[in-house]
């Protein structure tokens, strides 16, 4: 799944340039409820605080938040007409507004499109403390949204619980290992209680050791089989491990120096010495891990993840690790006919890694991975510890998220879809909806022209192109169907164990997929979500309702301006099937290669020119961008920008327009197109998230989605009679579609 991502947020990573993360793993509903033997807390009166206890903390007195800031409209004299456009169009969109919004505290990045977060999230809280207030007969949605309200700002209850009684279930269940064949057991249990433990490293969630879920296959997108994916990383990925420059021995040594410390807040032990000891080998369990594991570029490749294998076949791969038994604790389906295993090599290595280390250093790294997936949900020396190296010390934050808007963010994660029928009724009307698929159509047009022109296609590619291209299906707003969560817990007496609940429930719903035909209607994103997404297997693109606001859509604002903002969105998904990856897919979603070998040449050699564009050293991350990692989402850039500017240009000759007329205001619709684009990724990001991002993720950051963009096209230099020579103006500029 191919993912726009909008605007910087603090976690989780896999959002780097996205508002908000993608599930990139789905699953349908089950009844059935996590092992008596999880890791969920036990029901507990809070504990009597007293001074003396370093666990328990004194709650803070409940904050009334500010009012939400102002939606950002595009706005014409946020132009600074001092700066040369051709020179750097991005701080001549940008700079006046980056100036006069600097980046709060408790944010790593703040944008045109951050107050929209702010604003989406604040009619999510209204919907749950309405329903936490009602104490009538409520729809069941609204009786899990208030509940899970009420437990996640319970501060006294939370506060007053020690981290070593929240877990101790799930801790005594691992000190209870007795030989290495446990192990699956224990990973099992895990997966089934930390939320994300047991997505697999697209998701870049951090899987405790593994990932299990579901995909469809990819030789036939009808089918759904079970997959297992290398995890087992507590960092963002395998670089952060293996890379010697000072910067990265730097993190590592403050990430040990973590772990340390949450070993000893989890386990209750007064021995900082011990801790110290216990981290290191944590680190080297996670250091042999992400050795064997397939580096990020080799995985953009579908075909490096297409290994089908039985059972017998897994098993072989990783003696020591007993499949039957998490097969059947977590309740999977026995109905997969082979199992996607993403990299043979690094379930080859693990084998390796597990009979290296003790039963007792296991232990240790199971416990990390316990205490580190709960952290948020516990008290505030173990959450505050979590937040000080993932979000200060990886991303560069100042202070934590009020607590509400943690609150939010964690039901929006576990509860989605029925905060999303109430954000639709408050903020995304029927023509809105009428709108954007009026420009979707416009842009699908656009791309069915540019392919019928394009010169180095041959006409067989060019008629599967449009085959795929009229068959991708439009998703608006939200689903058909609003997902059933009756049989889900939820209540209103422990967020920790509410999160467990929503965690195992969101696990089985996804294994029960396994074997059963595809749904098509279900959604990776819920309707608050301020992103979009284009699925290659489901052949669709998906415009959740939060992205259909201002700055990104606004239904006060000239055609131009839609077109510019979310005309370019919808122009990135649109080419995303047809990226260096999406092309491998056909129209049905199967990977297959539908190219004749000439053209697939001649894209790949106009694909290499937009990688090594992007390969590039990014002064303000100090380290070098790899545009093979960033490819995609480059090509996506280039083209919905292009895409979009063709769509605008045919709506307006509709009506008798010129993209070129000097309006009153003495701009021209073809400026304000480009105008808008950029605005809506007006965006300030800090220096260690910026790296982070650089290192890790497969989008740009937002001054290079711009400059990067535009400098590839004639109609800008046009738009803004730079000249040749000029930075805004390549010599050698690129262009797949």
């Amino acid at each position: 799944m191919r993912v726009l991502s909008l605007a910087i947020v603090a976690v989780p990573l896999c959002l780097a340039l996205g508002v908000v993360r993608a599930h990139t793993q789905t699953t349908p509903s089950s009844q059935e409820k996590p092992s008596s033997q999880s890791t969920t807390a036990p029901q507990s009166a809070p504990a009597t605080q007293t001074k003396s206890s370093i666990w328990v903390t004194k709650p803070k007195p409940p904050v009334v938040p500010p009012p939400p800031p102002k939606l950002e409209h595009f706005d014409i004299s946020q132009i600074d007409k001092t700066l040369d456009p051709c020179q750097d169009f991005y701080q001549y969109a940008c700079s006046k507004w980056n100036a006069a919004n600097p980046i709060p505290e408790d944010q790593v990045s703040w944008g045109t499109g951050s107050g929209l977060r702010y604003w989406n999230e604040s009619i999510l809280r209204e919907a749950m403390l309405k329903a936490a207030a009602e104490t009538g007969n409520r729809p069941d949605y609204e009786q899990k949204i208030g509940d899970y309200w009420a437990a996640c700002m319970d501060e006294l209850t939370i506060e007053g619980t020690p981290p070593t009684r929240a877990l101790a279930a799930g801790l005594a269940y691992i000190d209870r290992m007795k030989r290495k064949s446990d192990l699956a057991d224990q990973v099992a249990h895990i997966h089934l209680a930390v939320p994300g433990a047991w997505q697999g490293d697209d998701n870049q969630t951090r899987a405790a050791l593994l990932g299990f879920g579901q995909q469809q296959t990819y030789d036939d997108a009808s089918k759904v089989v079970a997959s297992i994916d290398q995890g087992g990383l507590g960092l963002p990925n395998r670089d952060f491990y293996l890379k010697d420059d000072d910067k990265s021995k730097e993190i590592l040594g403050k990430y040990e120096a973590h772990v340390g410390e949450m070993l000893v807040l989890g386990i209750s032990s007064e021995d900082a010495d011990q801790g110290a000891a216990d981290a290191k080998t944590v680190l080297a369990i996670e250091t042999a891990l992400a050795q064997a594991q397939m580096d990020n570029v080799a995985r953009r490749d579908p075909k490096n993840l297409n290994n089908k294998l039985s059972l017998k076949q897994v098993q072989e791969l990783t003696p020591s690790f007993n499949w039957k038994a998490y097969l059947e604790i977590v309740k999977a389906p026995p109905s997969s006919p082979y199992y996607l295993v993403s990299s043979p090599q690094f379930f080859r290595s693990l084998e390796t890694v597990i009979q290296q280390y003790s039963v007792d250093d296991w232990k240790l790294y199971l416990s990390w991975q316990l205490i580190h997936g709960s952290a948020p949900y516990l008290n505030r020396p173990v959450a505050d510890n979590n937040w000080d190296f993932y979000a200060h010390t990886l991303l560069g934050a100042k202070q934590q998220l009020p607590r509400w808007r943690r609150c939010v963010r964690a039901a929006d994660r576990d509860l989605g879809m029925a905060l999303g029928q109430a954000y639709v009724a408050a903020a995304f009307p029927p023509e809105s909806k009428q709108r954007t698929v009026d420009m979707v159509h416009d842009v699908e047009g656009a791309l069915d022209r540019d392919i019928s022109q394009v010169d180095w296609m041959q006409p067989p590619t060019k008629a599967q192109a449009k085959i795929k291209l009229h068959a991708i299906e439009d998703k608006i707003g939200y689903p058909d169907h609003w997902r059933d969560y009756s049989s889900l817990k939820i209540t209103p007496r422990s967020y920790l164990e509410n999160v467990h609940e929503a965690t195992a429930f969101e696990f089985h719903r996804q294994l029960n997929k396994i074997g059963k035909p595809v749904d098509r209607s279900e959604w990776t994103m819920t309707p608050p979500t301020i992103n979009a997404y284009y699925d290659p297997q489901l052949n669709t693109i998906n415009f959740p309702a939060g992205i259909l606001q201002p700055p990104y859509f606004d239904s006060a604002m000239e055609d131009e301006v839609n077109y510019g903002a979310i005309g370019m969105v919808i122009g990135h998904e649109i080419t995303h099937g047809f990226d260096d990856q999406g092309r491998k897919f056909d129209a049905k979603g199967n990977l297959r290669d539908w190219w004749t070998p000439e053209d697939a040449k001649a894209y790949d050699q106009r694909a290499q020119c937009i990688a090594d564009q992007y390969t590039e050293e990014i002064p303000e991350a100090g380290v070098k961008q790899n545009g093979h990692l960033t490819q995609g989402e480059d090509t996506a850039d280039n083209g919905g920008l292009r895409l979009a500017l063709m769509a605008a240009d045919k709506k307006l000759q509709s009506e008798s327009k010129s993209l070129d007329a000097q309006e009153p205001d003495g701009w021209t619709p073809r400026q304000k197109f480009f105008l808008s684009f950029a605005y809506s990724w007006c965006e300030q990001v800090r220096p260690e998230y910026m790296r982070t991002i650089v290192l890790t993720n497969p989008h740009s950051i937002p001054k290079y989605r711009v400059n990067n963009v535009v400098s590839n096209m004639p109609e800008f230099q046009q738009a803004f009679s730079c000249k040749q020579g000029s930075p805004m103006v390549r010599a050698n500029q690129c262009r797949v579609w």
